[in-house]
């Protein structure tokens, strides 16, 4: 009987190509071409290190086969391959039995502690994904950049892409890449860095191929402060759109729980405008947890302020405004009924994103909430996770 093998994979579909997982393999078993990110099965040792740091959960896929998928095979796939049926034609009739029997248990260990597996919303629209990439990037214009703080130690802009004739289908909960010029130590292209697009699937101008996205200038960022100092005019080389799973319902009645910080706020507010332009107040509703340190350092402030509440239901949470710090983990608990009557409402779609420092405190918090309506919150969150309702990218 031949032994079958398990294979971690990436799924390209769900893939942002953000090369975390490559940088992070300690024994350089992840990989890349112009399309796609991939996983050499001679050197992989499943030592398991990518599975945290990738943001989408595409790092996380595992097939049971007879023979390994090549890297050539893995370059040239737009979605997974079905899971094989190694059954007769690898063991004989005598051998399927057992043979099925290592197939469950080597996807049994695989899968071991992951939890649900994060999918779109049943009603979202279906995405393009990668129509732009390395190799044949698109080339957008700079319409403007926009400071959107008043903190001078948290410079935040708001830069809007004009695509012209070139079709950029980006989904609100949709990234793109932008390659910073110029060549890394090894005299090689500097990869993309990705972000968030915060305008809405229409455009930041209805109607026109354009895209806003939201960047902090870090300090030695390489890209955060080239997008940063761009001007109107200059032209910049995208790739994408990325992701496939961290999208909105297009069910009017849905409801939108958000919990975000700083520049994880950029899919919200293409969630907010997407509403506000389509449905407005008749909407399910959304409620959205925002935190940053003051108000001067969190994006957006002067137009959330005009959002009608009939729209969007605001909490909006300091770290450093006064004495107390308070976290949006900690606005969560003070509103705890109002959380906790979202989490029992089948209707409910929840989206975070932010540092991955938020995450163990967002957690923290919906397994308080959780319990106090007689809830197991892992058993909660797999279910809607399941069902395309929970969505977590953090970074």
């Amino acid at each position: 009987m031949t032994t079958p093998l398990k294979q971690h994979l990436i799924d390209p579909e769900i893939c942002i190509r953000c090369y975390t997982c490559e940088m992070t393999c300690p024994i350089q078993a992840i990989t890349h071409n112009d399309d796609n990110v991939v996983v050499d099965a001679e050197i992989c040792n499943f030592c398991m290190d990518c599975i945290p740091v990738c943001p989408t959960g595409s790092i996380d896929e595992w097939r049971v086969v007879a023979t390994p998928y090549s890297l050539d095979e893995q370059f040239g796939w737009d979605e997974l391959p079905a899971q094989e049926d190694l059954g007769e034609g690898a063991s004989g009739d005598s051998g399927i039995e057992a043979l099925d029997d290592a197939v469950a248990a080597l996807l049994a260990e695989a899968h071991a502690g992951v939890g649900g597996k994060s999918v779109a919303p049943k009603s979202a629209s279906k995405p393009s994904v990668n129509l732009y990439n390395l190799a044949k990037p698109a080339k957008a214009t700079v319409q403007g950049n926009y400071r959107l703080t008043r903190d001078p130690d948290h410079d935040v802009r708001h830069i809007i892409l004009d695509f012209g004739g070139q079709p950029m289908p980006v989904l609100e909960g949709q990234s793109i890449g932008i390659i910073p010029p110029g060549t890394d130590a090894e005299g090689k292209p500097h990869l993309p860095r990705l972000y968030s697009v915060s305008s809405p699937r229409d455009g930041e101008r209805p109607n026109y191929n354009n895209v806003s996205l939201t960047v902090k200038r870090e300090a030695g960022g390489l890209c955060s402060n080239y997008v940063c100092d761009l001007k109107p005019g200059d032209e910049v080389q995208v790739t994408g759109p990325f992701g496939a799973t961290f999208l909105m319902p297009d069910d009017p009645e849905a409801r939108l729980l958000m919990i975000c910080t700083g520049t994880g706020s950029a899919p919200m507010r293409a969630f907010t405008m997407r509403r506000g332009r389509s449905v407005g107040a008749r909407s399910g509703g959304m409620v959205m947890f925002f935190g940053a340190r003051a108000p001067e350092s969190l994006p957006y402030f002067g137009p959330l302020k005009k959002v009608p509440a009939a729209v969007l239901e605001q909490h909006l949470v300091y770290s450093r405004a006064g004495a107390a710090k308070e976290y949006v983990q900690d606005r969560m608990l003070i509103e705890e009924e109002r959380v906790a009557e979202l989490l029992t409402d089948p209707r409910t779609h929840i989206y975070v994103c932010g540092l991955r420092g938020m995450e163990e405190g967002v957690e923290s918090a919906f397994t308080s909430i959780a319990e106090s309506i007689g809830e197991s919150w892992p058993a909660l969150r797999d279910v809607m996770r399941g069902e395309g309702r929970y969505h977590v990218e953090t970074y």
